[in-house]
């Protein structure tokens, strides 16, 4: 696992966006710009890719134990400060009812690539109605079936 891994695992899993990450870099005197972070969360087959160097992680590692614990002289509680970095993240609004997909009734020659579409519309017709055998009124889910294996039975 690279440095590059550690660091997008933990930006990931402690819900950090980039600026709050260069936030917490300069905590201990680390400036770097949001531009050459971006770099350490591309692809590794990206050519503006770069290696995150043992530096950089381990500032981060120290900057990140000042930010959610605090310092001896002003301690913080790391939950506290973990339920903010949550409240921060936009929510999404799912107030809106999403439009049901209705699927169009389809033409059945319409499909076919050796002819063009029929005029009359097949899909204008009129179904036909299922025809349900006489009785309880459901259709009969096993059908009597004839095997022919092409053994003849004398």
């Amino acid at each position: 696992m690279t440095n590059n891994d550690i660091l997008k695992k933990l930006r990931v899993a402690l819900m950090l966006r980039d600026d709050q990450i260069v936030e917490i870099l300069e905590l201990v005197d680390f400036r770097i710009t949001k531009s050459e972070l971006g770099a350490f969360f591309r692809a590794e087959d990206h050519p503006n890719y770069m290696e995150c160097g043992d530096q950089v992680l381990r500032n981060f590692l120290n900057g990140l134990v000042i930010h959610l614990r605090g310092t001896k002289e002003n301690p913080k509680n790391p939950n506290d400060v973990l339920a903010k970095h949550k409240a921060e993240i936009p929510k999404k609004d799912n107030t809106k009812e999403r439009p049901e997909f209705k699927a169009a009734p389809k033409d059945s020659e319409r499909g076919r690539g050796d002819q063009s579409p029929s005029k009359s519309g097949s899909a204008a017709k009129k179904p036909k109605k299922k025809e349900f055998p006489k009785g309880n009124g459901k259709p009969s889910v096993v059908e009597k079936v004839v095997y022919k294996n092409g053994k003849n039975k004398k």
